[in-house]
């Protein structure tokens, strides 16, 4: 078994549901420090996160992933257990063999590689890790370990993030970006009534459809050469009593706004709440911004370090992304780094039997080696 492989094994093995660990990062440290990296462990409420560095001076490459995985679901769904890893038919299946213990992995183990064949290398190559990636918070893990990178005067240079962004082949796909995500959770009041008395209540349901309407129908901006058009959607919509002759006298609607470099986070909730206040709504609106657009400039040495590496190692001229969901990327991308995402196929994650090709997950950390040299041994762009 190939030492990739084999860590990837051990890593499913652990039962890291957001927000545990079950080991993986002291396991993971343990094995860089032995490297010669320099490790620090910074655990933040019930969040661990790991931090390791090898060299010194500058610039900064770091990798960034994180070990905690989605529940599984019923177990009995899936063909194998999904925290004992098992291979069948050239895949490894078990929860996180894509997203992301495969990537964490082949982090590892190329930059063991690295640092043993290029121990002098110019600057300092890095790994971050959390616990905390795949939570609905998202409040102990990479955002609060910027906030203390903020603190100390830490800095990162390129940031290459290991989420599974492939489509059909390893290099096929690349993200160089991220829409911005802003939520909302709406309480629109009414006043319950009996159903045979309308005159006497007012239905906050009959009162939102219209500007629902509206909302569905805005044209929030054209979008961009880099990203689709902003889009707004109703995620939850809730109200009544579950009797059929009580009007409701509230209606909760969760709203998400998944935006480009175009609009401001800012100009969408005053939009919002515009349009609400218009149709003369009695409402209660609750923001969170979980995280802004970035966007990797097309002339960035990094975006065209990756794009090299997919060519040469992968035979592939990658599509350069920036859809799908929000990463950790996000919190990294506003300390001025240039961050690009490259990891496996992303077909299986977060779903029963989610597995990778043994193939791929082997030839992953070359490719993440490759980029640590053209970054740090060897000036090829610039």
């Amino acid at each position: 078994m190939s030492e990739v492989l084999d860590l990837t094994c051990d890593l499913i093995r652990r039962r890291s549901v957001t927000p545990e660990d079950a080991g993986c990062l002291p396991l993971i440290g343990g094995r860089l420090q032995r490297a010669g990296f320099h490790v620090e462990h910074l655990r933040y409420g019930e969040v661990d996160n790991l931090w390791a560095t090898h060299g010194t001076g500058g610039p900064t490459l770091a990798f960034l992933g994180h070990t905690d995985v989605v529940p599984s679901g019923p177990e009995a769904s899936w063909q194998s257990p999904p925290f004992e890893p098992t291979i069948r038919d050239g895949r490894l299946y078990g929860r996180g063999a894509a997203d992301m213990k495969g990537s964490v992995a082949a982090m590892v183990v190329a930059l063991e590689q690295f640092v043993a064949a290029h121990p002098d290398h110019r600057g300092r190559v890095g790994l971050l890790l959390t616990s905390d990636e795949e939570g609905p918070a998202n409040l102990d893990g990479v955002r609060k370990v910027v906030e203390h990178f903020r603190t100390v005067g830490e800095r990162i240079d390129w940031c290459v993030v290991g989420e599974p962004s492939a489509k059909e082949k390893l290099g096929d796909l690349i993200r160089v970006g991220r829409r911005g995500s802003l939520s909302g959770t709406l309480r629109v009041r009414g006043v319950q009534g009996h159903v045979a008395y309308p005159e006497k209540a007012l239905n906050p349901i009959h009162a939102f459809a219209p500007a629902l309407a509206e909302l569905a129908a805005e044209r929030w901006d054209e979008g961009n050469s880099d990203f689709p058009p902003t889009s707004f959607q109703v995620s939850n919509l809730n109200a009544g009593t579950g009797a059929s002759n009580v009007i409701p006298g509230e209606l909760k609607a969760l709203i998400n706004f998944r935006y480009c470099t175009a609009s401001r986070a800012e100009d969408l909730r005053a939009r919002t709440e515009a349009i609400l206040h218009r149709h003369g709504l009695d409402f209660v609106l609750e923001w969170n911004l979980s995280g802004e657009p970035f966007l990797t400039p097309p002339d960035g040495v990094l975006r065209e370090t990756v794009v090299g590496v997919c060519r040469d190692l992968c035979g592939l001229d990658p599509e350069q992304s920036t859809g799908g969901g929000t990463s950790d990327g996000r919190f990294i991308a506003p300390m001025g780094v240039e961050v690009v995402e490259i990891g496996p196929v992303n077909a299986t994650i977060h779903k029963v039997d989610e597995c990778v090709t043994v193939d791929e997950l082997e030839r992953l950390p070359a490719v993440y080696q490759a980029i640590c040299e053209r970054r740090l041994v060897r000036e090829e762009l610039r």
